[in-house]
């Protein structure tokens, strides 16, 4: 019995033609397009900075300084007299500490109150809810100095008048707040939500332990900006409130102006004393501002 040689089937793999990888860009091609975009922020950058950069070192100049010509922008003799003036002439303790009292309160407040709102436009359909929802972008729509007249007729009536609580509900519902947090919920999957509730999960359940967590990055972002425009408000509590131990920072500020001249010195420092709070808490809370991973707990 013989036994012919069969030739050996080559291998399916063998008889593809092996596939060469591409070149990857040199590194030198993603700097080059970078260097341009890197130099135009810078340039703007620089552009935005140095008239708060200008005003900060002019904080530090004695008065005879601020106008002599030429302009310098860094001070020859720096002082610090302007800062104590403005501090010694106002009570600025009892102003910051009635402006924290206001933006603490208004920030959680308005956090809360924008987080639910935000939550039920987004997941629940109903077209009256539709309806609600153009009417809170409509009010962006008008100039606040429009609503300040009916605004202080309803306050007024409702017997807040020279209060705290007068200065802090009509803040409280914000149609920036309301959108942010809408347009986000929209962004998490629906699955999430109908898992949560196949597995017996409460309404006010699903708000608080899965939409609330994901919804952080937003929340810190509002409330720094909650507390900015509460901080910096000066038109509303100037009509609100008429006792001087109940004054905010921004009234207590406009107070230093005089009526015949301006001691610009002393504007100054009181003004860069009522950007602290502001600087610190932009810096305490930003590094938290990150995103979140939406679709956690979800399975392909």
């Amino acid at each position: 019995m013989t036994t012919t040689d069969m030739p050996r089937p080559l291998d399916a793999d063998a008889e593809q033609p092996v596939a060469r990888k591409r070149p990857r860009n040199p590194p030198t091609g993603g700097l080059r397009r970078a260097v341009p975009a890197t130099t135009l922020l810078w340039i703007l950058a620089c552009l935005y900075g140095l008239p708060v950069l200008w005003f900060i070192l002019s904080s530090l100049k004695p008065s005879s300084d601020l106008f002599s010509y030429p302009l310098t922008l860094v001070p020859h003799n720096p002082t610090l007299s302007g800062f104590k003036a403005a501090w010694d002439s106002a009570n600025f303790s009892q102003y910051f500490i009635n402006t924290a009292i206001v933006c603490v309160i208004t920030t959680i407040l308005t956090v809360g109150v924008s987080c639910c709102t935000g939550y039920a436009l987004a997941k629940y359909d109903n077209r009256w809810l539709k309806v609600f929802f153009i009417c809170i972008l409509a009010t962006t729509m008008l100039p606040s100095e429009v609503m300040l007249a009916p605004e202080f007729l309803v306050v007024r009536n409702l017997g807040l008048y020279n209060s705290f609580a007068g200065i802090i509900l009509p803040a409280v519902l914000t149609a920036t707040g309301c959108f942010m947090f809408r347009q986000f919920f929209l962004t998490v999957p629906d699955e999430l939500v109908e898992a949560a509730r196949i597995d017996g999960a409460k309404e006010l359940s699903i708000f608080l332990r899965i939409m609330v967590p994901l919804s952080r990055p937003i929340m810190l972002t509002l409330a720094i900006l909650s507390f900015q425009w509460r901080w910096n408000d000066y038109i509303w509590p100037l009509l609100m409130l008429n006792d001087p131990d109940k004054f905010t920072v921004q009234i207590g500020i406009q107070s230093i102006v005089g009526a015949q001249n301006i001691n610009w010195s002393v504007l100054l420092g009181a003004s860069v004393i009522s950007m602290i709070p502001l600087i610190v808490v932009f810096l305490v809370f930003q590094r938290y501002v990150m995103g979140a991973d939406i679709n956690a707990g979800l399975k392909d």
